[in-house]
């Protein structure tokens, strides 16, 4: 509805419903809460529309240019199984907590 409804993106609001509705609510701890809305903006941003936009420091995340919807599942099957850290902004010691 965001989307349908306005003609700008409201990332503010979109940030908003995810980190503080979806999910604040199960978030107790406020650094918790902190973290969480960190890393959704990295996401939640005009940034992202941008061609060649990188989610993390490696390339191996990246955001795929326009393109036909083979293209995307395409690119999508092509991720690793199982998520590093990197995707979240993370550095790699978060997986020994893991």
């Amino acid at each position: 509805m965001f989307l349908d409804e306005q003609e700008d993106i409201p990332w503010d609001a979109m940030l908003y419903v995810t980190g503080h509705i979806n999910y604040g609510g199960r978030v107790t701890d406020d650094w918790d809460r902190v973290c969480l809305l960190s890393i959704l903006k990295k996401y939640y941003t005009s940034d992202i529309l941008e061609d060649g936009y990188q989610l993390s420091s490696s390339g191996t995340y990246t955001v795929p240019d326009m393109g036909p919807l083979q293209m995307f599942k395409d690119y999508i099957s092509n991720l690793p199984l199982v998520d590093a850290p990197e995707v979240f902004g993370l550095h790699e010691n978060a997986n020994i907590t893991f």
